[in-house]
């Protein structure tokens, strides 16, 4: 099990509302923060036996709030050719979608187990409600995240580095998405570069894509913190999934 601290709270309601086992008559989303880091393989099992426990009525939904050590992940559309360094740090497989990215200290990762089926049954508008979540929680530190067609992920445009090839601004990539879904309950989810090592990203072509870089809040020239970015989640969680109440 993992070192976890928790707290449940209802759209409405930031302050920790009741305790685990409490009832209520709003959208219960269970917070849970690990200090420590994760391993990768413990992580999923977690987060399957949560899904199960979910999908039986005996959990509610959570947002588990962690980081790994260092480490890759390929998702189901990894190309083997992408992972240029595989002796570097342990890789794992992994079902959740997209292709090869990396995990590790000072890296905000963000595994969310919702009920899509309960919020719209509608994949494609939850994954920009995750892109908004993102959006929304870099804008508290003044960065301007985007989205762009053909790439995953929330980006940044460099103004301070050279232009790319093509003339345009050159974009590095600040957060990453991913999940799977188990009859409409998602798990993984997206992580945000806080201050991780960023020369770690070489061993893959991040969710291969190699014409841009990766980038973080701290490269961004920003002294922030995870627990920085934990308050600014769950402040823009409110706002991006507030309106949609699980029945």
């Amino acid at each position: 099990m993992p070192n976890l601290i928790g707290w449940r709270i209802c759209p409405g309601q930031p302050e920790p509302y009741g305790d685990f086992a409490g009832e209520g008559h709003c959208l219960m989303v269970e917070w849970i923060t690990s200090e420590n880091p994760v391993g990768y393989e413990e992580a999923v099992r977690w987060m399957e036996a949560r899904v199960a426990d979910i999908l039986a009525g005996q959990a509610s939904e959570a947002i588990w709030l962690l980081e790994h050590p260092p480490l890759y992940t390929a998702g189901t559309s990894a190309n083997a050719k992408d992972l240029t360094d595989p002796n570097r740090f342990d890789v794992f497989q992994t079902q959740r979608g997209g292709q090869y990215t990396y995990h590790g200290p000072g890296q905000r990762v963000v595994y969310v187990l919702l009920d899509v089926g309960k919020r719209g049954r509608d994949v494609r508008n939850f994954v920009q409600q995750l892109e908004d979540w993102i959006i929304q929680t870099l804008a508290e530190f003044n960065v301007t995240g985007e989205i762009r067609p053909g790439r995953v992920g929330v980006w940044v445009t460099r103004p301070d580095k050279p232009l790319h090839p093509s003339g345009a601004l050159a974009e590095d990539k600040i957060a990453a998405i991913g999940i799977r879904l188990r009859k409409w309950i998602s798990f993984h989810g997206m992580s945000i570069n806080v201050e991780p090592d960023l020369e770690h990203f070489s061993g893959i072509v991040p969710c291969g894509i190699a014409e841009h870089g990766v980038t973080s809040l701290v490269d961004l020239g920003l002294p922030v913190t995870l627990a920085d970015v934990d308050l600014a989640l769950r402040r823009s969680f409110e706002a991006v999934f507030s309106e949609q109440a699980a029945t």
